[in-house]
């Protein structure tokens, strides 16, 4: 059995709105885009006036422009997951991070997240696209439990707005960025019960989806989605079968963050009633991996005991899977499993914190006025370790940085 005894999420402060997309003069309006996707806001790493001037032409100029790296966004959700368990960045054994978009090829994302946190532990690599979390879970429950250590940390990093081509409404429309990440165990029980994974692949389907290493993302949209709704109704109704036993009132459903229009598709086709389907896609727009995951720490509190959540991703490659995890009864001393008095972490980070209220610990402040420039994030300290960022330190120590 596989446990998750905490969840953490982190979205960026920057805003893409529709109007602002409109804006940009790249032939789409807010009503095609709620009609097409459903989608009203996003966030993204990048500063909106790089947007706006150059339409992110050139992917390294828009390395250089993050306001953040995989290592500081992942670091922040990994410091909520961690803070929310209780425990510190001493008792994380293993590290496994992933997502479409990672900063380096070589080292591992995982080994840069865990460098930013300060954990000394192994590091290493699962990514399966838009399905990586999804296979994160699958990966570590066909693992021996004996062979793990007793707490593993996921983290899921998606700052895919910097490989989005803003010529392209096409693509423009649908991404934003966000971080995710969990603590898992499979030695020690938890909150949250997964109860069974799954993971599947089409590889004759790899060339739909891609990002190559000196381009922008591109996709077969219409195919695309068609393949995303079949493969998602059937991930579905296996769980719905499987757990059949669960009442409709406790049975939850989280997909993949595509666009709000296939995730309306999926639930009239398998069932799902309004008010059990969890989404974050018209806020936040298309955040890849991290999608569901960020859901699911938004609603970490929400959920009650007995309470089933069916999570649903499909991505490239073309993968896709399912995890089915249920809620459990809280701790002998009353406290829900998983919430306690954190040893570590940033203060800014508390256990019990509400999930959004704790997405943004950092906040951007105008440099000269509203009307400036945003300045440089204040970055905890926990994050400053192995982040990409270090000659901020320099460039900026008016705002603290030491």
């Amino acid at each position: 059995m596989l446990w998750i005894h905490s969840i953490g999420h982190f979205h960026p402060e920057n805003e893409i709105t529709n109007r602002f997309l409109e804006e940009l003069g790249i032939g789409t309006t807010e009503a095609w885009i709620l009609e097409h996707v459903g989608i009203r806001s996003r966030r993204t790493v990048l500063p909106l006036s790089y947007i706006r001037s150059t339409y992110n032409q050139n992917l390294r100029e828009a390395a250089a422009a993050a306001l953040y790296s995989n290592a500081e966004t992942g670091c922040r959700a990994a410091l909520q997951a961690i803070a929310r368990a209780g425990l510190s960045a001493s008792d994380i054994g293993l590290v496994i991070a992933g997502g479409c978009a990672p900063d380096t090829t070589t080292p591992a994302e995982a080994s840069s997240i865990a460098g930013a946190v300060g954990i000394e532990a192994p590091c290493f690599d699962i990514g399966a696209a838009c399905s990586t979390f999804v296979a994160q879970l699958h990966a570590l429950r066909s693992m021996q439990p004996d062979a793990l250590p007793d707490f593993v940390l996921l983290v899921v990093v998606e700052n895919t707005t910097r490989v989005v081509d803003y010529r392209d409404r096409r693509t423009a429309v649908l991404w934003g960025d966000g971080s995710a990440a969990a603590v898992v165990s499979a030695r020690h029980p938890g909150p949250v019960a997964v109860l069974h994974t799954s993971l599947y692949s089409k590889p004759q389907g790899a060339d739909k989806v891609r990002i190559p290493r000196y381009g922008h993302f591109a996709q077969d949209g219409p195919a695309v989605q068609k393949f995303a709704i079949r493969h998602s109704v059937a991930a579905l109704r296996d769980l719905q079968q499987r757990f059949a036993h669960v009442p409709p009132s406790r049975f939850h459903f989280i997909g993949h963050q595509a666009n709000r229009v296939m995730l309306d598709a999926i639930c009239r086709a398998a069932g799902i009633a309004p008010e059990r389907h969890h989404h974050n896609v018209c806020e936040f727009g298309n955040t890849g991996a991290a999608g569901g995951p960020t859901v699911l720490s938004q609603r970490w509190h929400q959920f009650q005991p007995g309470d089933h959540v069916a999570l649903v991703s499909v991505g490239s490659g073309l993968t896709w899977g399912s995890a089915m995890l249920r809620f459990e009864e809280p701790a002998a001393d009353g406290q829900p499993r998983g919430v306690r008095p954190a040893r570590g972490g940033s203060e800014s980070l508390q256990a019990g914190e509400p999930a959004e209220s704790a997405s943004s610990p950092v906040r951007l402040v105008p440099a000269g006025g509203t009307g400036g420039p945003p300045a440089a994030p204040r970055v905890p300290a926990e994050c400053r370790s192995g982040g990409r960022k270090a000659h901020w330190s320099l460039r900026y120590s008016a705002w603290g940085f030491e």
